[in-house]
């Protein structure tokens, strides 16, 4: 992950989803997901909250070439859920659809508006995420909780992406300036340890 910088809401967001959504929660004030699921406004938002974050992933860092999905931050629905945050921008987070799928209704996960630039760092060439260690313990076990919690090691598929685009990159097939459009994570990590092309290509054994 890495930090991600707070969008405005556009202009049409308050008619296509907020009032819209206001009006269903007057005549149902808790709804459970079961029924937020046949009123899912924020679904009216997607296509403008992909091209506000430029198509990456809040919290893999990486292109989504379809829209992906609205997440929400804090759940709608359920223990933890605050149904008055269903139908707001600042709740809305881009995210793939496995990767929403695995964060569900959790709440013990870092919040990618939150993100410091040093939190996360990236093992190469195994291309596994792991928490800065200089961090204070309680930080190092929320990100070690949202690596577990959103499976961004335990997923070949996306451990493989990585690997596969920094590989990209040591044979020149994409720049560096691709990496900080589509994957601003690896861009970062490539800056922060002082990788060349030529020294990936060593580690990748490419």
């Amino acid at each position: 992950m890495i930090g991600v910088a707070p969008k405005h809401e556009y202009p049409g967001f308050d008619n296509d989803v907020r009032k819209r959504g206001a009006a269903f929660l007057a005549a149902c004030p808790k709804p459970t997901s079961k029924q937020f699921k046949r009123f899912n406004f924020w679904s009216s938002a997607l296509r403008e909250l992909h091209e506000a974050y430029s198509g990456v992933c809040a919290y893999t860092a990486m292109y989504l070439p379809d829209r992906g999905t609205v997440d929400h931050f804090i759940p709608k629905a359920g223990e933890n859920g605050q149904p008055e945050l269903a139908y707001e921008w600042s709740n809305f987070r881009l995210a793939g659809g496995k990767v929403n799928t695995s964060k569900g209704d959790l709440i013990d996960i870092v919040d990618p508006f939150e993100v410091q630039e040093n939190w996360f760092f990236m093992q190469i060439p195994a291309c596994l995420l792991r928490a800065n260690p200089g961090l204070d313990k309680e930080l190092k076990r929320k990100i070690a909780n949202t690596i577990n919690i959103l499976r961004l090691n335990q997923d070949d598929n996306y451990v493989q992406e990585r690997c596969n685009i920094l590989i990209d990159y040591a044979k020149n097939d994409v720049s560096l300036n691709f990496l900080e459009r589509r994957y601003p994570f690896l861009a970062k990590e490539i800056h922060r340890q002082g990788l060349s092309q030529e020294k990936l290509r060593e580690l990748l054994s490419v």
